[in-house]
C-alpha cells in the first residue's frame, strides 16, 4: 500500500468522523438522543476522560483534576506523534497492505478524539440547554486543549435482570452495549481487531 492511499484512507476517516461530530454538536441538546431503531440510538454525549467514562484522575488520583484533563490530552498527542512515526515506518519499509491500512485507521480515530480535545473548547460554546454555536462571539466553552470528545452512536441492544443462576453476575440488572461512541472510536476499535485476528498476516 502507498503512502498516498494511506492518507487517502486517514483523511477519509478524519473527514467523516469530524462531518458527523459537527452535525451532532451545532443540532442537538448535550444528552438528546433519538431512536432509529429499538436497539440503535443517535444520543449525543460528551467524553470528558478516557475510554469508558474513566478519567485520568480516576486511575491516577495523585493527578489534580484539574489538570488531569490537560495531561490525557497531550499524552494523547505524544501517543498519536508515535503511532504516526510506526506508520511512516511500515510504509518506507514496505510492510504488509493490511498492517498499513490497521495502523492508519488506528492512527486517524485517535487523531479524530485529539481535534476534539485540542479545538473544540474554543470553537464551540456550551451545549448544556442549547444547541452549540460554531464561533460564538463570547469565546468557547473551555480553553486550548480542554475540549470534550463528541460521542454520538448508542446500541442499547439488550437490558435486563440475569437469572439467578448466572455465576457472579446472577440477579443483576444488566445492559449491553451502553458506551456512546464515535466514528474515531470505531476505527481505532477496527485497526486494533485488525492486529488482533489478522496478526500473521498483518505482521
Amino acid at each position: 500500500m502507498t503512502s498516498k492511499k494511506a492518507i487517502l484512507l486517514i483523511a477519509l476517516i478524519l473527514v467523516v468522523d469530524q462531518v458527523v461530530k459537527i452535525l451532532i454538536k451545532t443540532h442537538f441538546y448535550l444528552n438528546e438522543d433519538i431512536e432509529v431503531f429499538s436497539w440503535f440510538k443517535i444520543a449525543f454525549v460528551e467524553n470528558d476522560g478516557m475510554a469508558w467514562g474513566t478519567t485520568l484522575s480516576d486511575v491516577f488520583p495523585f493527578i489534580p483534576e484539574n489538570k488531569a484533563k490537560l495531561t490525557l490530552t497531550v499524552f494523547r498527542i505524544i501517543a498519536v506523534t508515535g503511532i504516526g512515526f510506526w506508520l511512516y515506518n511500515v510504509i518506507t519499509r514496505k510492510k504488509s497492505n493490511l498492517l498499513i491500512i490497521a495502523i492508519s485507521m488506528i492512527f486517524a480515530g485517535a487523531l479524530g478524539n485529539i481535534l476534539d480535545s485540542v479545538f473544540y473548547g474554543t470553537l464551540f460554546s456550551d451545549s448544556i440547554d442549547e444547541v452549540a454555536r460554531f464561533l460564538p462571539e463570547e469565546g468557547g466553552y473551555a480553553p486550548l486543549f480542554y475540549g470534550k470528545v463528541v460521542d454520538m452512536f448508542h446500541f442499547p441492544i439488550w437490558s435486563g435482570v440475569l437469572p439467578e443462576n448466572v455465576p457472579l453476575v446472577g440477579g443483576n440488572y444488566v445492559s449491553f452495549f451502553d458506551p456512546v461512541f464515535n466514528v474515531a472510536d470505531m476505527a481505532i476499535s477496527t485497526g486494533i481487531g485488525i492486529l488482533i485476528f489478522f496478526n500473521k498476516r498483518a505482521f
